[in-house]
């Protein structure tokens, strides 16, 4: 797991209200994603992750959207975002906030669920962004401590796995999806697919539009509804998810940027700032520091 911090100092009379954010990687767990942060002034913009995201608040509170309104999620609580799912995020308070969080993928669950036989199928869906657990916070908390501080892995493997599984079971449901979804979801699932798998590729509405068999105006109306951003939007987070991989994988930020369809570095670190909380060049140093 990277160690290294990467701050955003501010003025000396504003060096308390710093800007904290480490990330760190278990590969023994998938390359299970983690975050330790501590916030005062960060405003996140809309995003999304290909995880979940399972967060504790340790002091303060947040203030975030998500499923189609705003929440406020105070200390001791614990945060819930679907993966894919879009969402923001900024201190409800004066003081900021600071948390620790993970970031599961959907494939880890489905593992977990089918080993269960569980009568969740697949990968479960979270009705509610927060989520008051003191016995599952404990729990949670263990777990980031222990990957923070214990290198012995079947004990990493088995804490994370047992805490996913009590998450899923006590607050995770099935997703309810029709048998044979509308021609319109279709058609909207190709557009998101191809944003998905192509990411960097230079593609216009109207050819997006073509894909669909739908009129452009329609199509960004429908897509933004169906999921939180219009088309150029999410393409730039399928973008920064491969930037992320990109980086993970060794590439410098600056291939990584080219790589992934961004005009330069400057269009990547703004947006990258946005949906992570630091910058690129601070999330690459970090994995230097493993």
């Amino acid at each position: 797991m990277s160690e290294k911090q990467a701050s955003n100092d501010y003025p000396a009379k504003n060096k308390a209200a710093k800007e904290q954010a480490k990330y760190s990687y278990a590969d023994e767990l998938g390359g299970l994603e983690v975050l330790d942060a501590k916030y005062h002034h960060q405003n996140f913009s809309r995003h999304c992750h290909e995880g979940y995201t399972v967060g504790v608040i340790e002091q303060g509170a947040q203030r975030f959207y998500r499923t189609g309104g705003n929440h406020i999620a105070p200390e001791g609580s614990i945060i819930l975002v679907n993966a894919d799912e879009i969402h923001n995020g900024h201190s409800a308070t004066d003081g900021g906030w600071s948390y620790k969080a993970m970031y599961p993928l959907p494939e880890q669950f489905e593992a977990i669920s089918h080993e269960l036989r569980s009568p969740i199928t697949g990968a479960p869906y979270f009705p509610d962004p927060v989520v008051y657990d003191p016995e599952l916070v404990s729990q949670l908390r263990l777990v980031f401590d222990t990957l923070e501080k214990s290198p012995n892995r079947l004990l990493r493997e088995t804490l994370v796995y047992s805490v996913l599984t009590k998450l899923m079971c006590k607050h995770g449901r099935s997703h309810v999806t029709p048998a044979e979804p509308p021609k319109s979801q279709r058609q909207l699932k190709l557009v998101k697919a191809f944003l998905d798998d192509f990411p960097n590729a230079d593609i216009s509405l109207q050819e997006l539009a073509q894909l669909a068999a739908l009129s452009p105006f329609h199509l960004v109306r429908a897509f933004q509804k169906a999921y939180g951003l219009p088309p150029h939007a999410y393409q730039i987070q399928a973008r920064l998810h491969l930037v992320k991989r990109l980086i993970r994988r060794g590439h410098k930020v600056a291939d990584a940027a080219q790589e992934a369809g961004f005009h330069d570095q400057s269009h990547l670190h703004r947006h990258f700032k946005k949906a992570m909380g630091i910058t690129p060049g601070q999330f690459a140093r970090q994995l230097k520091h493993k």
